[in-house]
């Protein structure tokens, strides 16, 4: 009785595919981006409309609440198109979604006198995304193990 755990004829199955990591973090980056498109766009509506939900008296460095709620309606617009080409593996838009995650953290901290539990709240899904983009999301699929 043979003891080798394969035939003779040297076929050996392949070990199963797990899920690389950059891939699943590449995807959860481009959710990240597509949430916070949608947070900001809701912010920046409110915010034109000049809704009741914000602080009373609020006094801004620049401009005033209907300015920033156009500047993050803006920012939520190019998060979109950020979150559409990470999910079609474009680089240029991993990049330019982390440029546009960076300046979305800025502006949420020019916003917090009119919301701030909400403005750091999105400042910290910024960084999420980032660390998201930045440390997963530009890594080459793993190769194939090598055939004995």
């Amino acid at each position: 009785m043979a003891t080798a755990p394969y035939p003779a004829g040297g076929f050996r199955p392949a070990p199963p595919r797990t899920t690389d990591t950059g891939e699943s973090m590449r995807v959860f980056a481009a959710v990240m981006l597509g949430v916070l498109a949608l947070f900001n766009g809701l912010d920046g509506i409110a915010a034109i409309s000049r809704s009741k939900v914000f602080v009373g008296g609020a006094r801004f460095v620049f401009g005033d609440l209907r300015a920033w709620g156009w500047a993050i309606l803006a920012l939520a617009v190019a998060q979109g198109f950020a979150a559409a080409g990470v999910l079609a593996r474009n680089q240029l838009a991993r990049w330019f979604g982390v440029a546009v995650l960076v300046l979305n953290a800025f502006a949420q901290m020019a916003f917090i006198p009119s919301y701030p539990v909400w403005s750091v709240l999105v400042i910290a899904l910024d960084v999420i995304g980032l660390y998201a983009l930045i440390a997963y999301g530009g890594r080459p699929e793993s190769p194939p193990p090598p055939e004995a």
